[in-house]
């Protein structure tokens, strides 16, 4: 039977980055199996986009549009794991593919900024070669199967809560614990656009990579250090201070809150903030009338999210560019990963 000229089109996938708001930390399996974890996320109109092409030979041939990296291989002969462009090389291998393929992505945010686009990536090209294979997934599964692409196939230290928030999308309270993560979703379209127009994201302008801050964490924490416990104990119950918040769109509580989470994400790891502007910027911020504010994602640089009174804003842009601060627009997204062949259209199912 000839094969269906449409399945010959390339496959266009988006999965939607995201914010954590707090509780990062407590969904790492060190600390949930214990005492269970909770975060308080939501995903955003920033994406990593991945364009999927199937070939007529058995070669796998992947390229970064930001960073200009290109990697190629036979599929016969399978991927070096070398650091170049890993995390697609795994996905490809974990779910399989029948012809060779052509992959090209794109993110919206730089690497290691804290708004998971490492597992965005890894769950928008899931999304693509199910979509590739016809393959129906639900969230669920797809959230555990970049999960074991990233965590456990690659060795990449962190938690769960990255693959949860893009495969879902929304804002959302995940609870994890042994018997697995529970979603409740948080908020509505109308509150959480009130509180957007209050929240600035602001990038710090550079990311210390490769500084091992999660690995730091975890051995603090085994090697019984008590603040770091009541750090994340902190964190955890934060999580559920904020879901109450957004719920009833309180921006000021929410910067509140969003200060409290630094505080106690500090007294967990006392090293997210060294050789960073982070300190000096969150302070800046606070002077010029932010209510509050926190690093996203496990520190070392990236994004800073902010919350205050719209009025101030013009001034704490001022005052953080001057520190090498850069603000990047963003809305709430609703929904998550997406993929296209078309006129086609492929999502997890719920």
């Amino acid at each position: 039977m000839p094969r269906d000229p449409s399945a010959d089109e390339p496959i266009e996938a988006t999965a939607p980055l995201r914010i954590s708001f707090v509780g990062g930390g407590t969904d790492f399996p060190h600390w949930y199996h214990e005492h269970g974890g909770a975060v308080v996320s939501a995903t955003i109109d920033h994406v990593v986009r991945v364009r999927l092409t199937r070939r007529d030979d058995r070669v796998v041939e992947v390229r970064s549009l930001d960073l200009d990296q290109l990697v190629a291989y036979h599929l016969d002969e399978g991927p070096v794991y070398d650091g170049a462009l890993d995390l697609v090389k795994a996905a490809i291998a974990d779910i399989g593919a029948a012809d060779g393929v052509t992959v090209e992505i794109r993110s919206e945010a730089p690497p290691g900024s804290g708004l998971g686009g490492s597992s965005a990536l890894v769950t928008a090209v899931v999304a693509a070669l199910a979509m590739l294979g016809d393959r129906t997934m639900d969230a669920g599964t797809l959230a555990h199967t970049a999960y074991r692409i990233e965590r456990e196939d690659l060795g990449i230290s962190g938690g769960w809560q990255d693959q949860f928030a893009t495969a879902f999308g929304g804002c959302n309270l995940l609870e994890f614990s042994r018997d697995g993560v529970h979603l409740e979703t948080v908020g509505d379209a109308a509150r959480l656009a009130r509180l957007a127009d209050g929240l600035l994201l602001c990038y710090t302008g550079g990311v210390r990579r490769n500084v091992g801050l999660i690995d730091r964490q975890i051995a603090l924490h085994a090697e019984g250090r008590e603040e770091t416990t009541l750090g994340m104990k902190r964190l955890q119950e934060l999580a559920y201070a904020m879901r109450d918040v957004i719920e009833r769109a309180d921006l000021p509580a929410l910067g509140a809150l969003l200060h409290e989470a630094f505080l106690a994400k500090q007294q967990m790891n006392p090293h997210i903030a060294e050789d960073t502007p982070i300190e000096a910027m969150l302070t800046a911020a606070r002077a010029a009338g932010a209510f509050g504010g926190k690093v996203c994602g496990a520190g070392g640089g990236g994004y800073l999210l902010l919350a205050a009174p719209p009025e101030a804003h013009a001034k704490i842009r001022a005052a953080l560019e001057a520190l090498g601060g850069q603000f990047a627009p963003f809305a709430f997204r609703a929904d998550g990963v997406r993929a296209t062949r078309g006129a086609e259209t492929w999502a997890p199912t719920t």
